[in-house]
């Protein structure tokens, strides 16, 4: 049991530090409420999903390829640059209960499944995490003991963007619209950060 809770609080380490899920979370929140918020987190985790299983199945060296990451962290600075500006664009709209409801729900798990599935930085950190945790607890436990260890992490992964979704939320309904468009500009700035950031690692792989 220890050891779970001690997985669990390793997929809460992993999800917790800022980074262009976190900001569009917070971003998705404020303006559309819980459930687009934690969409996008879900959409983030089923990315995740995805490269735990490339790493546990051992094909993830595939996603070493110098072409591959080219393609990722130009196609991540895509992704983020455009989610930002979006939501720069959409600040500038009134916040009511009509914008609350106008984005489609499958868009904002769409949008946190590509950010995370085309976020290189996500492949290192489930590659050196999971994979040297992978290769740690094989050494001592059987498969079904090691995918407990796994959903563990997963479970870490899905409290938080569960808290992120509700913290997140609460905000949209405590602060003043002056605010919410100052802050939604703010997490649309810090996406098109983190594009171009991207787009800078991009042009260095080539």
């Amino acid at each position: 049991m220890e050891s779970m809770i001690s997985y669990i609080f390793l997929g809460l380490s992993l999800a917790a530090p800022i980074g262009p899920v976190n900001a569009a979370q917070i971003d998705k929140g404020i303006k559309n409420g819980f459930l687009h918020s934690w969409l996008l987190g879900i959409g983030a985790m089923a990315a995740d999903g995805l490269y735990m299983l490339l790493v546990y199945l051992g094909v993830v060296h595939l996603l070493s390829i110098g072409f591959v990451k080219s393609f990722l962290w130009f196609f991540g600075c895509f992704v983020l640059t455009y989610t930002g500006i979006e939501s720069m664009i959409a600040a500038n709209q009134p916040i009511s209960g009509l914008m609350r409801n106008k984005e489609k729900l499958s868009k904002s798990f769409l949008t946190g499944f590509l950010m995370s599935l085309t976020n290189p930085l996500t492949i290192l950190f489930w590659l050196g995490v999971y994979g040297s945790v992978l290769a740690k607890t094989a050494e001592s436990v059987g498969p079904q003991q090691f995918l407990l260890y796994s959903l563990a992490i997963f479970i870490g992964v899905a409290l938080w963007d569960f808290s992120m979704a509700a913290v997140s939320s609460s905000f949209g309904k405590l602060l003043t619209n002056r605010l919410i468009l100052f802050i939604s500009r703010l997490s649309g700035l810090s996406l098109v950060g983190f594009g171009i950031y991207f787009g800078i690692q991009a042009v260095k792989s080539l």
